[in-house]
This record gives C-alpha cells, structure tokens and sequence, in this order.
C-alpha cells in the first residue's frame, strides 16, 4: 500500500494553447506527499512532494482532496498504449485505526 499524505487544498492550475493542436487546455494540479519504498522494500524516512492532476467535476471545477491520509486506489494502475505501465493517482481515504 502506498500512503499519501495530503497537506494543503491550494489547486495550482496551468492553462494556454497547445503547440500542436492549437486547442486551449486547463490543467490542476495538487501537491501531495508519497510514502515510497526503496528498492529493497523499505519505506523510505521521508515522504516525497508530487503534484496530481485533478479531475473535474459535471461543471468544469477541479476536485481537490481534503487535508488527511490516503493510499492510492488500485484504478490508479493502468496499461498505456505502449503496453507498459503508467500511473494516473486516484486517492481514497484511509480508515482510522481501531483500538
């Protein structure tokens, strides 16, 4: 399980024309810090700063996530077209732990 930590809801957004088909584009962005592993497995002493692409909702506004603790929801894995393997970050809360 891969845990990501989600610090700020501040969206970065970029937009502008794209070079080769000319078509405007708007892209969010947020910040989030993954808990890697090694090589070896072992988790690494300190998260690491990613930004995500956002989704957007039915009215064209990103959905950000929440300040807290995720893991990245197995729909985040997929196959290219190329045929090897890409990463497109979905979170899902992680659940407290009981007592």
């Amino acid at each position: 399980m891969i845990q990501v930590s989600v610090t700020s809801t501040e969206v970065r957004n970029q937009s502008g024309i794209a070079k080769t088909t000319q078509k405007p584009y708007s892209m969010n962005f947020q910040t989030v810090w993954l808990h890697t592993f090694d090589r070896a497995g072992q988790k690494n002493p300190f998260p690491e700063k990613v930004e995500i692409i956002l989704d957007k909702n039915d009215q064209g506004i990103p959905q950000h996530y929440a300040v807290g603790e995720y893991q990245l929801h197995p729909s985040s894995i997929f196959v290219g077209r190329d045929g090897k393997a890409g990463l497109s970050p979905r979170l899902v809360p992680l659940k407290p732990r009981t007592a």
